[in-house]
C-alpha cells in the first residue's frame, strides 16, 4: 500500500483524484440550501405606486 495503489489514500493523493478513501470535505450532515443575504452596493429608488384611473362616465 504506497503511491503506486489508487485505493490507498498515499495512492489518491499521488494521482490527485478523490473518493471514500479521501473525501473532499468532512460531511456534517444533510444541508439545506439556504439563500444568501443580498449584498446592499447601492441605495434603492421608492418605488412609484401606480394611480388608478378613475372610471369616465
Amino acid at each position: 500500500m504506497g503511491k503506486g495503489d489508487i485505493k490507498s489514500r498515499k495512492g489518491k493523493i499521488t494521482k490527485g483524484t478523490y473518493g471514500n478513501r479521501r473525501p473532499h470535505k468532512a460531511s456534517k450532515g444533510p444541508q439545506q440550501a439556504t439563500p444568501q443575504p443580498k449584498a446592499e452596493t447601492k441605495a434603492e429608488a421608492p418605488k412609484a405606486e401606480a394611480v388608478k384611473a378613475e372610471p369616465t362616465k
